[in-house]
């Protein structure tokens, strides 16, 4: 997904993108998501003040992943407002390091927006999904999903450093 800068900066009316991506290449390597939808982008390029072209909308995707706690199948619908604004330069690389603004600065004609969108994506992905707030998880002496079942498992918790001693005690 792209666009031509100085098309859309020297436009007086926006630029209207709307594609759907395929994203699964950039969660193949975390092992709670299990499948991700191909991500529909909604986005409207538009030129602003001083040679700024904004572009902003919505992005949205279905995510299948696994519950952090009980290991259940979770589907979460992420939605995500996307804003980006891009300068064109010749000193591109040099200008993005030393400015602290939230302006990309761009030294080619063709803006290419698949790594900003991939980017927000991964930060609007839950790090650790829950089924539901109260999932109690799985025991962690034998496995049982606390949510279903109680175990028998004994939720004494002894410091490791002193745990020789509580044979000394016994006899």
């Amino acid at each position: 997904m792209h666009f031509q800068f100085k098309k859309v900066a020297n436009s007086d009316h926006g630029l209207h993108l709307h594609q759907t991506i395929d994203v699964s290449g950039i969660v193949q390597d975390r092992k709670d998501v299990t499948a991700i939808s191909p991500l529909i982008v909604d986005l409207t390029a538009t030129s602003s003040v001083q040679d700024i072209v904004q572009v902003q909308g919505k992005l949205s995707a279905d995510v299948d992943m696994i519950c952090s706690r009980c290991l259940k199948p979770v589907k979460e619908h992420i939605s995500i407002d996307f804003h980006e604004q891009f300068k064109q330069s010749d000193k591109a690389e040099e200008l993005q390091e030393d400015e602290d603004e939230d302006i990309n600065f761009v030294d080619e004609d063709i803006v290419d927006l698949r790594p900003y969108i991939e980017e927000y994506v991964l930060f609007h992905i839950p790090f650790a999904p829950v089924c539901e707030e109260s999932c109690k998880g799985l025991c962690p002496s034998c496995g049982t999903n606390l949510n279903e079942h109680t175990c028998g498992c004994s939720t004494e918790r002894i410091d490791p450093r002193l745990a020789g001693l509580k044979d000394f005690f016994n006899k």
